[in-house]
């Protein structure tokens, strides 16, 4: 790793303020917590941080009541060009003190020497055309891998079922289609082993055959197809 990161801090006090700053990826939380009050103003007291890739958020580096304390930033899966997003009440505002100057979400959406509207005008963050198009044809993308992937998934086609807590599972797909009182797609695997939760039926419907404990019912995201060489092709080569 490098010996500094570079990295924007952004504090939840204020959208119109954010630092750019090197940062050693070897302090420790505890330091950390020191390095953003020290920018941002907000008390070390209950503070949290939250990483960003530009406007995805990644993970809470600092929590509430974290344990992380001697854990160092290289702990975590920072990289150059990401955002902390410091979260928590500025020791420099005392509302009981100073009359609060206080803008309608309208009116600082008007002003012309915000941030937002520097990002607005330069095509940034939020308001890339390239980084909105982007994301527009990816999502195009996973679709249309999902469209192909759901006519693919016939019946009587070889299927590697993978779900969170189970092992690999190897069938072939025996269903396709709606499930009584489920939404969305469901696809029925016949398994080769009794390695399934039921026997092709859901809630005394059968969709398809099969041994007991041998079907399940699962999301096409749960499965991986597999392709199987004609019979023909095991014995290329022989006469």
């Amino acid at each position: 790793m490098a010996d500094f990161i570079h990295l924007h801090i952004s504090n939840s006090e204020s959208d119109a303020v954010s630092y750019d700053r090197k940062i050693d990826p070897n302090i420790t939380i505890t330091e950390l917590k020191s390095v953003v009050e020290f920018f941002t103003g907000i008390s070390v007291d209950g503070v949290e941080v939250e990483l960003y890739k530009d406007d995805s958020f990644i993970m809470k580096i600092i929590d509430r009541g974290d344990q992380n304390e001697h854990k160092t930033l290289a702990d975590f899966p920072v990289q150059d060009g990401m955002r902390l997003h410091v979260i928590g009440r500025s020791m420099w505002l005392d509302d009981n003190a100073v009359d609060k100057f206080e803008l309608s979400p309208e009116a600082y959406d008007n002003r012309k020497d915000s941030l937002r509207h520097y990002l607005r005008q330069n095509k940034l963050g939020r308001y890339s055309e390239e980084r909105a198009a982007q994301k527009l044809a990816a999502r195009a993308h996973a679709r249309e891998e999902r469209e192909k992937k759901q006519r693919d998934a016939t019946v009587g086609k070889r299927c590697t079922v993978l779900t969170k807590y189970a092992p690999a599972r190897r069938g072939e797909i025996a269903y396709q289609g709606r499930v009584a009182g489920k939404a969305g797609i469901f696809i029925g695997v016949k398994f080769d082993e009794p390695v399934g939760v039921n026997d092709g039926t859901f809630e005394g419907k059968r969709y398809f055959d099969c041994a007991p404990k041998y079907g399940s019912f699962v999301t096409l995201d749960a499965i991986e197809l597999v392709d199987v060489p004609s019979e023909e092709s095991h014995f290329d080569g022989e006469l």
